[in-house]
């Protein structure tokens, strides 16, 4: 039995002081023995339900066979069929995965690959986005000024354009809001940070912690075509709005039809263990020299047999279908709850 929780770090930040010993599908219990219905699914991280056991099962039998084939040393199985599995689901021309452990992390190496690949040192980011902690990752990170606050200097050539969301805009109108944040985007490619200069955009195509905002149609399209003309990668960042939680596998081809250069990964990729992707094409990361990317823990064996059994149930699941079917749900309710509540819920 634990003594105290002082011991723990008062640098992270929590929603409560509960101590959780158990789960179960959308439940967690405490030690009081309380039965709460987690809303958080771990913030975007256990969308198949707590212990699921399909996953149980797979990381079981994978802990009792190999626990850690350090992927700088050797290939492991777990690895190689998870990569088979998942590149089919992927945007179109994705051939090339290189495998970490956190989003954040995850983050950082899809910057050096574009960073490598172009030759050029800056990166265009979206208010209200939400990167990671890490000292790279936090510098691309606009949502909340906790996260950079008292620990700078900050990694340079980082240029923070609006993301179109109509309440932080002089526009009411999404479509004039879209327009207008595209057109600070090529003002910016003129007089902040030349295309020549410019590796790569990063956005999440639904924005996170900035608010949880769909963009208006056409913006992503906008953008990705801005980043045809003047060179520009396009990173797009689903460490949370990716695998199905908007009924799309991905957000940014299955919602808005874009295909973008380099894909990030993480959360509900392996429903609860650790492990994060980028996603690329091979004639971008070929030109990386072997060494340059890795990690210690770096797609560990037990996270991908345990991200495999998060692909399997999907299928088996018909989980994409499902997530859409709860979110037509869940909208007609609120909507229902915003006509009785006018003045409560604007």
């Amino acid at each position: 039995m634990f003594k105290s929780t002082s011991t723990i770090a008062r640098g992270v930040g929590r929603l409560s002081n509960m101590v959780l010993t158990k789960g179960s599908g959308s439940f967690v219990w405490n030690m009081e023995g309380q039965k709460l219905l987690d809303f958080t699914s771990g913030i975007a991280v256990t969308s198949l339900g707590h212990c699921h056991p399909r996953i149980v099962e797979a990381v079981q039998k994978q802990a009792a066979e190999l626990v850690h084939g350090q992927t700088s040393v050797a290939y492991h199985e777990p690895m190689l069929k998870y990569a088979s599995a998942l590149l089919p689901l992927l945007p179109r021309r994705m051939d090339s995965l290189c495998f970490f452990t956190t989003g954040a992390e995850a983050v950082e190496n899809a910057v050096k690959l574009a960073r490598h690949a172009t030759e050029k040192p800056n990166v265009i980011v979206f208010q209200g986005g939400f990167h990671g902690r890490s000292v790279g990752a936090m510098s691309l990170t606009s949502s909340k000024t906790i996260y950079k606050a008292g620990f700078g200097p900050l990694m340079s050539g980082v240029f923070v354009m609006p993301y179109p969301y109509t309440l932080h805009s002089p526009f009411s109108d999404p479509a004039e809001c879209s327009a207008w944040c595209l057109e600070q985007v090529e003002l910016a490619l003129k007089q902040q940070t030349a295309p020549s200069e410019t590796a790569a955009m990063l956005i999440e195509p639904i924005l996170g912690e900035g608010g949880y905002v769909a963009p208006p149609p056409g913006f992503l399209q906008g953008l990705s075509s801005l980043c045809y003309e003047h060179d520009i990668l396009l990173i797009a960042d689903e460490v949370q709005c990716g695998f199905g939680r908007t009924g799309s596998m991905f957000a940014i081809d299955g919602q808005y039809d874009v295909v973008p250069d380099i894909l990030v990964m993480a959360k509900g990729i392996a429903n609860g263990y650790p492990l994060s992707v980028i996603a690329s094409r091979n004639e971008l990361t070929d030109l990386q020299p072997p060494g340059s990317m890795g990690g210690t823990y770096a797609g560990n064996a037990v996270s991908c047999a345990a991200a495999l059994a998060t692909l399997d149930a999907f299928e088996e699941e018909n989980t994409l279908i499902n997530a859409s079917v709860r979110g037509a749900q869940l909208v007609a309710g609120l909507t229902k709850l915003q006509d009785l509540f006018p003045i409560l819920v604007s």
